[in-house]
């Protein structure tokens, strides 16, 4: 799908800013603005925005020099009035305010009005259905580019599958059949910014049950659920089970649920490109023997309690006595120790075996996300002419595929992709 060109001006110097970043007193905000002190341009002009003009002062004055003339913004995520304001004063707003079900729309409602592109890191299957159905349409006409999902949710996914369909096509292999992402190798933290966003959707939950059938449906953000299969044969993974290509063992990943439905928008956005015989799934892998049964086990136990944990109010109010706070997160050198590795493998419908490999250092959902957040606000703000025409609900795949490949490689990630060359190491 080819949205048509957008309407609104958006070249350099038509607006105050060119780029916003708001949410950056919040933890991960803090981490995307110092990286785009550190890497944006010196000429292009950002701002930071937030509720409190004492916490952005701070802020700004621990940054890099680059920073020190960056202007303040005073703005209340939920004040429409607001983040009106704020849209239309710049060509770009990246957000790390979340929980997005509860902060996000007047945002992302504004910006789709205002014909100005977005950039968030949500990793909840509501939300983005919500801003589906309430933005994607206006977006189409101002020519926004809304784009969701732009840290460890979703990029490694989304990325790592367009690498596959594009190579696919390069060799003339065909479409991808069935598609498995092993993430062989993740050590980070939790944030409680995270733990936030996952009790706000188990409250949606609660208070509207019939939501479940969204949050249950594998196909729940794709661009025309009655084009799509029913989904009993997706294969979401829901237990431990032995991966047929490699002998590792493997246990649910518990980003899964959001980033299969990703992906599966970003096929559906591509009028299913990817292929008729395409089913995509993800899991953690953790070796092969009984060692890495064992692992696998444990930790699929683990998952278990954790959501038994947060499933009831009762039981939430327990966990949350140990979980991080909002505001939260990975010390320095926890964030700088951390890394990760994510295989996808597929065959194609004549048969070839290919693998993508998405991988980088620093803790994958946040030195890592402020890497793969901040280069995709900054391919919205410089990359205009390379991205794919038009606006709507995107996904990184969609709106920027092979300009935030070569961003993320220019930045240390690596991106590769080819033939399958058969099992890999743990």
């Amino acid at each position: 799908m080819t949205p048509p060109e957008s309407g609104s001006d958006l070249t350099p110097g038509t607006r105050e800013h060119d780029l916003v970043v708001l949410g950056a007193t919040g933890f991960v905000g803090r981490l995307l603005a110092a990286y785009l002190a550190e890497h944006a341009p010196l000429d292009l002009r950002v701002a930071l925005a937030g509720r409190s003009p004492e916490r952005l002062r701070a802020v700004r004055g621990g940054l890099p020099s680059a920073a020190s003339r960056w202007p303040m913004l005073t703005v209340d995520s939920l004040d429409e009035a607001s983040v009106g304001e704020l849209a239309r004063s710049t060509r770009v707003v990246v957000t790390a305010v979340g929980p997005y079900a509860r902060l996000g729309l007047p945002l992302a409602r504004a910006c789709a009005e205002a014909g100005t592109h977005y950039a968030d890191l949500t990793g909840e299957v509501l939300y983005v259905r919500d801003l589906v159905d309430g933005c994607h349409e206006t977006a189409v006409g101002t020519g926004a580019r809304i784009v969701t999902s732009c840290g460890f949710d979703s990029v490694p996914s989304d990325l790592g599958v367009h690498l596959l369909h594009r190579h696919a096509q390069e060799i003339g292999a065909g479409g991808l059949g069935d598609t498995t992402m092993l993430v062989t190798r993740f050590r980070g933290g939790v944030s409680g910014g995270t733990i936030d966003s996952m009790r706000t959707q188990l409250e949606a939950l609660e208070a509207d049950p019939t939501r479940r059938r969204v949050v249950f449906d594998p196909f729940a953000l794709s661009a025309d659920r009655a084009a799509e299969p029913d989904g009993k044969d997706q294969r979401e993974v829901m237990r431990v089970f032995q991966d047929d290509r490699t002998g590792q063992w493997t246990a649910p990943f518990v980003m899964a649920p959001f980033n299969t439905r990703v992906v599966r928008r970003s096929n559906s956005l591509l009028e299913h490109a990817y292929g008729p015989r395409f089913r995509y799934r993800e899991a953690m892998a953790f070796g092969t023997g009984a060692k890495g049964r064992g692992r696998a086990t444990a930790l699929t136990v683990g998952l278990g309690a954790l959501m038994s944990a947060m499933s009831t109010r009762a039981t939430r109010s327990v966990a949350d006595r140990v979980l991080p706070a909002p505001g939260e997160g990975p010390d320095e050198q926890a964030r700088a120790a951390g890394r990760f590795r994510c295989e996808l493998r597929t065959t194609t419908d004549n048969g070839r075996r290919l693998r993508s490999v998405v991988s980088a250092h620093g803790d994958p959902g946040y030195a890592a996300t402020s890497v793969m957040l901040g280069e995709a606000a900054l391919s919205l703000v410089l990359d205009g002419e390379r991205l794919r025409a038009g606006g709507g609900v995107l996904t990184p795949a969609v709106a920027m595929g092979d300009v935030l490949v070569d961003r993320l490689r220019a930045q240390g990630f690596s991106l590769t992709v080819g033939d399958d060359p058969g099992t890999s190491p743990s």
